[in-house]
């Protein structure tokens, strides 16, 4: 079976070192994590993990191993699900007077705002999908890419089931009690 890219979303204990067990178990066997956004949820003592990995047939039996860790409460793979994902990126880049209106054209259309302006570059920021903000990334570079940063995806599903439905719901007491 060919691998595919697989985006990964692990609801998790707020608490240090959980981010270190994911990234353990899944470097141990073999699968480097492409992208990754980790921020507290709507309720502070959980975090949402969510990563992209390449993986075959093996990344399900990971991702049941991860959920028996005792600070994971679920994990799942949006990858056959409909879901909404996005990238932040700010991008400087090199540019002239006359370019600036090249590129502040390029950014409207892309929905993006400059947020930064300096003699000789501006800086930008783009939200959105990894193709559009891959397509952005392409314009840019023949004017030249000083740098750029990326957050890392973070997706979740359109539907309102939550992947928390097969399980009692989780409140802070009880995946506590599980810890």
């Amino acid at each position: 079976m060919k691998p595919t890219k697989h985006v990964l979303s692990a609801l998790v204990l707020n608490q240090p070192g959980v981010l270190a067990q994911i990234a353990g178990m899944l470097a141990a066997r073999a699968f480097n994590i492409e992208s990754l956004a980790v921020g507290e949820t709507e309720t502070p003592e959980f975090s949402r993990i969510t990563f992209v990995v390449v993986g075959d047939e093996r990344l399900d039996q990971v991702r049941k191993q991860l959920e028996k860790l005792i600070t994971v409460v679920k994990v799942l793979d949006f990858s056959q699900d409909e879901f909404v994902e996005r990238d932040l990126m700010l991008i400087k880049v090199r540019c002239s007077g006359p370019q600036r209106t090249e590129i502040r054209e390029l950014t409207e259309i892309f929905r993006g705002k400059i947020v930064d302006v300096g003699h000789h570059h501006v800086m930008v920021e783009i939200a959105g999908p990894e193709r559009k903000i891959e397509a952005f990334i392409d314009l840019m570079r023949p004017f030249g890419i000083i740098e750029l940063v990326r957050t890392g995806r973070i997706a979740l599903l359109r539907s309102e089931r939550t992947g928390l439905e097969d399980d009692e719901p989780a409140t802070p007491q009880s995946a506590a009690a599980e810890a």
